[in-house]
């Protein structure tokens, strides 16, 4: 079983790694997203920079390639908190790509599919609570970061035996928001635009 975990969390990590927002504005003949908009390879930026489709197909991928790995971890027999590790595994692929110079995006979307396959409830209520945030601001950053902040509790609630592994992904994430909660603080922070 220990190799079979490790095998799965290098390949959750190479999923993660698959910079769905390069490969998307490459195939559009948008810019790279890593030194456009924003600066980060993530579905928002890529709305700003060519519009719904693109976004559309980049969050689409970006959420399976949490899924793919975790999913097939859970019908492998692996146990929660090591389903946890592989779910960390794939989130810093997408912050730190193997495949694009280790510049990657803010992993909200692997996250949440990496969450799918063991905890779809509560993949629905982080879904649930990221839109009735950004509807009432307008702002994609302080919607994840209210989110995530939550999901350790929701967690807690609904699968407890995923807390611990929430919580890491949880503070992976908000330390990848470091620059966004500076400029929500100033109240420098945008509301999303398409350019």
């Amino acid at each position: 079983m220990g190799a079979l975990i490790i095998l799965a969390v290098l390949t959750s990590y190479l999923f993660g790694s698959i910079s769905s927002a390069v490969v998307i504005c490459r195939l559009f003949g948008l810019p790279d997203p890593r030194g456009a908009g924003s600066g980060n390879p993530g579905a928002t930026n890529v709305y700003r920079l060519g519009g719904k489709i693109p976004a559309a197909l980049t969050l689409f991928f970006d959420v399976l390639k949490g899924m793919i790995p975790v999913w097939g971890s859970y019908f492998l027999g692996i146990e929660p908190f090591y389903l946890g590790i592989i779910a960390v595994a794939a989130c810093l692929g997408h912050i730190f790509p193997l495949y694009f110079r280790f510049r990657g995006g803010k992993a909200v979307a692997t996250a949440l599919g990496a969450m799918f396959p063991v905890a779809w409830e509560m993949a629905l209520l982080l879904i649930a609570t990221w839109v009735l945030v950004f509807r009432i601001s307008k702002v994609s950053s302080l919607a994840a970061i209210i989110t995530v902040s939550l999901a350790p509790f929701y967690a807690f609630w609904i699968k407890p035996q995923y807390t611990v592994p929430t919580i890491m992904i949880s503070l992976l994430i908000l330390w990848r928001h470091q620059s966004n909660i500076m400029r929500l603080r100033s109240g420098d922070e945008h509301r999303i635009k398409r350019k």
